[in-house]
């Protein structure tokens, strides 16, 4: 099956409008994140209903992620994108802006469903315009979600630092997010779909469905590095400080290191993949992801338990992106750009479902045995990875990197 021919320069433009758009993305998600006791505070959730309202985000956030599945069959998935983005950011205003907790609630939903057809589409966008490029490009997007988290997380420290309201907070933010999704948004590539069918808008409804046991090793491997993640972004801080003993302004910041080495790590991962393949570069990650929970585990004191935390930012930041660009690789060469596109939406729903299991996981383990013995579940749970590598290599690697490429005059 050919990659279709896109303009060199819309290819570049298309670039950077996703790469845009993942960071919009990272900076929402963390300004809502950051500040949740904050959103708990004003609506005056408690401590028992709170994981309730948590957990709610990201199973509607599967459920978006499913209608948007069935949607691609109908509509292009650069206008889910265009649509889902505005609605997210104006989501996020909302919860901090609206009146009551049934209010906040229903703000609360609105960005779970949008941000699941969000996170859908712009993956199924990024794969789609690697398959374009010819060569790995994933990782850079990746990458630009982490930049927008670390501003976004700033932003949020900013606001708690001048205790600034949430509305004050979010209105400025979002007045600026908003316009520049929608600018952004008119210059997505996504042609090779129209094309392969002539033009048709609903060339994805003709696909028969990619056989869920085939993508099995891929969603297995979405939820062990989701499990890994959260429990860095849920944990690292209690870790820190009650069991290597810091101090409460150091245990926080074993996250900020994990973004930061995130985002370092997703910058030249295209180049690992480029001149390596995506199968060594996912090896290497699962493997200094496995030591950096292997270190966390054994820490002596805080600055050794500082140092795993960074071992696994730089070890779990390539496996996300390149799973869904297996994903999305294996089913457009099984059935075309259509399948590619609903291979990219069930495997986002696993995204959640490792959020939604690695918390309570190492909680309850941590209660029940020991919080070093628990971060040894995630190391072995990533470590299945190696299992499941060669699932990452392209079904036909007619390059040394796994790509067809394009004419030279199509990359420009």
């Amino acid at each position: 099956m050919t990659v279709p021919r896109v303009p060199g320069a819309r290819l570049r433009h298309g670039r950077v409008s996703l790469a845009l758009s993942f960071f919009v993305q990272g900076a929402v998600f963390a300004l809502l994140v950051t500040r949740i006791p904050a959103i708990q505070d004003r609506y005056g959730i408690s401590d028992a209903l709170l994981p309730a309202f948590l957990a709610a985000v990201p199973v509607l956030a599967g459920v978006g992620s499913v209608g948007t599945e069935q949607l691609v069959k109908r509509v292009r998935p650069c206008r889910v994108l265009r649509c889902a983005q505005p609605v997210v950011c104006l989501a996020l205003l909302a919860v901090g802006a609206v009146g009551s907790m049934a209010q906040a609630a229903v703000a609360l939903a609105v960005f779970g469903l949008s941000v699941g057809a969000l996170d859908a589409s712009m993956n199924m966008l990024g794969v789609s315009l690697q398959r374009a490029y010819g060569r790995s490009i994933m990782l850079g997007f990746h990458a630009a979600y982490s930049l927008g988290g670390i501003v976004g997380a700033s932003l949020a420290w900013a606001g708690a630092h001048w205790k600034l309201s949430l509305a004050l907070l979010y209105g400025p933010v979002v007045a600026v997010l908003v316009p520049l999704a929608l600018i952004v948004g008119r210059w997505f590539v996504d042609r090779d779909r129209q094309e392969a069918a002539g033009g048709q808008e609903g060339a994805a409804a003709a696909v028969a469905p990619l056989a869920m046991r085939l993508l099995l090793p891929l969603c297995l491997v979405m939820v062990f590095a989701y499990i890994g993640d959260s429990t860095v972004s849920n944990w690292s801080a209690k870790y820190l400080q009650d069991v290597l003993g810091s101090s409460e302004q150091l245990a926080t910041v074993p996250y900020n290191v994990y973004m930061v080495t995130t985002l370092l790590g997703r910058s030249v991962g295209d180049l690992g993949v480029r001149r390596f393949g995506a199968v060594a570069v996912v090896r290497t990650g699962t493997v200094v992801a496995a030591g950096g929970f292997a270190v966390v585990a054994a820490a002596p004191g805080a600055w050794a338990g500082m140092a795993g935390f960074t071992l696994l930012g730089l070890g779990l930041c390539v496996i996300v992106p390149q799973t869904f660009a297996a994903a999305g690789r294996f089913a457009f060469e099984r059935q075309g750009p259509g399948a590619s596109d609903m291979a990219v939406a069930r495997l986002n729903i696993f995204n959640y479902v490792g959020f939604l299991i690695g918390s309570p996981l190492v909680g309850a383990l941590g209660d029940a045995w020991s919080y070093r013995g628990a971060m040894l579940v995630p190391m072995v749970l990533v470590l299945v990875t190696l299992v499941y590598a060669r699932s990452f290599g392209a079904p036909e690697a007619r390059y040394g990197d796994g790509y067809e490429r394009p004419r030279t005059a199509d990359v420009g």
